[in-house]
């Protein structure tokens, strides 16, 4: 009777606590979302893109002949017109070649003058031979050697003639090498760059030296930037840019697209092409050199639903995350209706709102453009004021051990006990 007593005292203490637990035992909390609203409003899509401002023209004015500069007529910033002195190379050596050059000529135009005086001399000979050898008083032979002399002085006359030829081209070269040591200007500009100082010695033996960069107009500039592969197909001449400089900060400048260049750059793999953006520059703010900021309207909608891209990003918890409280997720049957004229870069997507028995509940959706934060919505069951979801709400003090630093979670508390023990 003892040991029944004590059997049944045991199971039902078991009992006891195997309701408590299961009534009260520990419980997820319920999650909690975040919402926002559908609102109607305007889309700007942009491209951002980093570039530098630079003249539309600059001419790099060098120098084709070698030789020490012996004058500076150009300084930076100053403003040149067309066939201006900027520079002049030490014109002496050149002067001595010129020299040489007309000297050579000279004495070659000599010995032409006496080829040709030759020559007649051999043509006088060859026609009293002639004379002769009807009348017998000459040989046959002595017609064939006046014939050969005559034919001789004949080539030596064309070989002079060549020789004066040769020698005007070395004069004309000459005189040409001394022009260029004077060094003009060859565009109206202001000088951005010298590149030379008076003693320098410059070479150009293998590449014209740059001596001075001229800009052709400082009050119309251009910005080259450099737009990835994946944004050029929104890139179109015409279309309107803004960008910031550092100079000035806060200050924005407007510009449009003046060319979409082909040719791709490849950079560690990395593909972009070079937008060009005119800008007016009349006051000169703008210095050949600074960094742009460019923003570029890809796309602009007004009065349009818009939808957060939180929205966008959201996916439920699975069922392991939910408590107690948490209700199914059911899909919803509303289908999105077709799209209108000129979305037909709209894509599917899913968004999440909560339904009236607190279920979640997907909407399939068109998305159109964005500019980073909402998104167009360009069909869809959705309508202005409807709330979506956009997040789980996290209350304060919801942190969960994998979410604290090293050594501050449930096995750092532990190992914190165990070193007091």
């Amino acid at each position: 009777m003892r040991r029944l007593v004590l059997i049944v005292g045991v199971l039902t203490i078991g009992l006891v606590i195997g309701g408590y637990v299961f009534f009260n035992g520990e419980r997820k909390a319920p999650i909690r979302y975040r919402f926002a609203s559908i609102e109607r409003g305007t889309v700007v899509s942009l491209v951002t893109a980093t570039g530098m401002i630079n003249p539309v023209v600059s001419v790099q004015v060098g120098t084709q002949v070698s030789g020490m500069v012996k004058s500076l007529h150009a300084d930076f910033n100053s403003v040149v017109k067309a066939g201006d002195v900027v520079a002049v190379i030490d014109p002496e050596p050149f002067k001595a070649r010129r020299d040489q050059a007309a000297s050579n000529l000279e004495m070659v135009k000599a010995n032409a003058a006496r080829a040709r005086t030759d020559l007649s001399q051999r043509k006088r000979e060859l026609d009293r031979a002639k004379s002769l050898v009807a009348q017998q008083f000459v040989s046959e032979n002595d017609v064939d050697i006046a014939l050969t002399n005559f034919q001789g002085a004949e080539a030596q006359v064309n070989l002079v003639v060549a020789q004066v030829k040769h020698a005007e081209a070395a004069l004309n070269a000459a005189e040409l090498d001394l022009k260029y040591t004077v060094i003009r200007s060859p565009v109206n500009g202001i000088v951005v760059a010298r590149n030379v100082e008076v003693g320098q010695t410059v070479a150009a033996s293998f590449a014209t030296p740059n001596l001075f960069l001229i800009a052709l107009d400082l009050t119309k500039m251009q910005v080259d930037t450099n737009v990835s592969e994946s944004d050029i197909g929104g890139m179109t001449e015409g279309k309107e840019a803004t960008f910031t400089v550092d100079a000035y900060p806060g200050q924005r400048f407007f510009g449009t697209i003046r060319q979409v260049r082909l040719a791709p750059i490849n950079v560690q793999n990395v593909v972009t092409y070079n937008v060009v953006v005119k800008v007016d520059n009349q006051d000169l703010r703008l210095k050949p050199g600074m960094t742009a900021n460019v923003s570029i309207v890809v796309a602009q909608k007004e009065d349009v639903l818009k939808i957060p891209n939180a929205a966008l990003r959201f996916v439920p918890p699975r069922a392991d995350q939910v408590g107690h409280e948490g209700k199914p997720v059911r899909t919803s049957s509303n289908q999105p209706g077709s799209s209108p004229s000129g979305s037909l870069l709209s894509t599917n997507r899913s968004v999440w709102k909560q339904g009236p028995d607190g279920e979640l509940e997907s909407i399939q959706v068109q998305t159109g453009i964005s500019d980073g934060t909402a998104t167009e919505l360009v069909s869809g069951s959705l309508s202005e004021g409807d709330e979506v979801i956009v997040g789980i709400e996290q209350l304060r003090g919801e942190r969960k051990a994998s979410d604290l630093p090293p050594g501050f979670g449930s096995g750092g508390q532990r190992r914190s006990r165990d070193r007091g023990m």
